[in-house]
């Protein structure tokens, strides 16, 4: 189910453990705004000026447990992904991929129309705000080899393998 996509700014963040570590949760009392791995490549002057608050992140925590537990297969979360016309139209195709399935670039391209936008794809993937919950880790290369992913590759790797039902993930 695809969330509704809104630009709204953070107000508030939070971090919360997970079996493939720390994650940093941006957003407001309305719509998560950000999901990211350390180091936190582009937050970290951002939660400098947020208050520190589980509550806006009560639902957004709770599903993510439920996901590492294998017992949800999609979120329900208000997101509000801020980007460009183009970058909002690749993050809700991230969206539409299956749970326990991957895309290519190429084929998230030809599906929003432009079939040699594989590279632009790959640009707006890297620039996702909220990882896992917009899955950019089921999008791989042309070959369906692992490529690129900013939390690395070991963790694409698990959430791909915590989806395809290969192995649970341990507690965090």
């Amino acid at each position: 189910m695809q969330a509704a996509i809104q630009s709204v700014r953070p107000t508030h963040h939070t971090t919360t453990t997970s079996p493939i570590g720390e994650l940093l949760l941006l957003g407001n009392e309305s719509a998560l705004t950000g999901l990211h791995f350390p180091p936190y490549r582009w937050t970290s002057t951002i939660t400098a000026d947020l208050p520190c608050d589980d509550g806006p992140f009560r639902a957004a925590i709770g599903q993510l447990e439920e996901y590492f537990a294998g017992d949800r297969r999609a979120f329900e979360l208000p997101l509000a992904l801020d980007g460009t016309p183009f970058q909002q139209r690749v993050w809700a195709a991230l969206q539409e991929i299956p749970y326990g399935r991957t895309a290519t670039y190429g084929q998230i391209a030809s599906g929003m129309g432009h079939p040699s936008a594989a590279r632009a794809v790959g640009m707006a993937n890297n620039r996702n705000p909220i990882a896992i919950v917009v899955p950019c880790h089921r999008v791989v290369g042309s070959n369906g080899a692992l490529v690129g992913y900013g939390g690395g590759l070991d963790r694409k790797r698990m959430l791909l393998e915590l989806e395809s039902g290969v192995r649970p993930l341990p507690a965090s």
